[in-house]
């Protein structure tokens, strides 16, 4: 199928577009802002003519602003992004490919603490707490009111955190990775700035993520939301450990106040049975994104 990425240079987007071509479908991506005929989502007459111009048997839309920490820095533009650019997207399909399934992206951060450290089912309660959540949580109710009010073919997806090459580095492992290789290359002291080390998560390596999304373009029901998650936690602590162990640098660890959230979520870990129904299954572990990551940034 012809699938339209939204947000291709963004972390997932760039592995999700070889994932898909890989799989055999024909990708049109929509670079963001700032690229070379780069696309604002919340530019409804653009987006218009470019689902007009490239007929999409399917749309993933990954577009967003993805940071927590920065949504508390600006809530209005995570708001303005993540809602009104979904609405534009949504309506533009509407009337430019009806019959095209949308694949809407949002986060397991929805839930924050209401699951209470229970792996959160898709019926549980939401309550987001931070701009970036309540955006997705807005976001996702938009896209099922299109399904509802008009038949719009729409997946949603939860989901939980995710590792591997190519993420932004004001994310904790790509943060750490950087530090590290600082450290083992002798351009910085053996300590390692950290934010709060405590919170237990939810990971996978983006490449499941990425077959999960294109599984779901094939075999979610329409109107429905999917977790993409593990089932398992891990704390921030523990997989910095690992990376100590796996790149063999030795660093004290110091917590940074600048590096901390106004609001934590302790524990946050999703349900996958939904989407392990259609077939999914994990395919690699957190130690391989691990791997990867210091890879990267040359701290191995």
């Amino acid at each position: 199928m012809k699938v339209l990425v939204t947000g291709p240079d963004g972390f997932v987007g760039g592995h999700l577009c070889r994932g898909l071509a890989a799989a055999g479908h024909d990708v049109v991506e929509a670079r963001g802002p700032g690229m070379e005929e780069g696309l604002d989502i919340r530019d409804a007459a653009r987006v218009d003519e470019l689902l007009h111009a490239s007929l999409p048997d399917a749309v993933v839309h990954l577009a967003a602003v993805s940071s927590v920490g920065k949504s508390h820095r600006d809530p209005v533009e995570t708001l303005d992004v993540n809602v009104v650019g979904t609405a534009a997207l949504l309506s533009a399909a509407r009337k430019a490919v009806p019959s095209a399934r949308l694949l809407v992206v949002g986060s397991g951060e929805v839930y924050g603490r209401t699951s209470g450290g229970v792996p959160a089912a898709e019926d549980a309660p939401l309550e987001p707490l931070s701009p970036y959540a309540a955006s997705k949580a807005a976001a996702e109710m938009v896209a099922l009111q299109f399904h509802r009010s008009y038949g719009t073919d729409v997946v949603c997806v939860r989901s939980f955190s995710h590792i591997g090459r190519g993420q932004a580095p004001d994310f904790a492992i790509p943060s750490f990775a950087a530090q590290l290789a600082a450290i083992r290359r002798g351009e910085a002291p053996p300590v390692l700035r950290t934010g709060d080390l405590t919170p237990v998560r939810d990971f996978l390596h983006v490449a499941d993520v990425v077959d999960a999304y294109e599984l779901l373009l094939r075999k979610g029901r329409a109107g429905s939301v999917y977790n993409v998650a593990s089932g398992e936690g891990h704390s921030i602590r523990s997989l910095l450990d690992e990376m100590l162990d796996v790149s063999r640098v030795q660093a004290k660890v110091e917590v940074d106040p600048s590096r901390l959230r106004p609001v934590e979520i302790p524990v946050l870990l999703g349900d996958p049975a939904r989407l392990k129904a259609l077939g999914w299954t994990r395919r690699r572990t957190v130690r391989d994104a691990l791997r990867d990551v210091l890879d990267e940034h040359g701290a191995l």
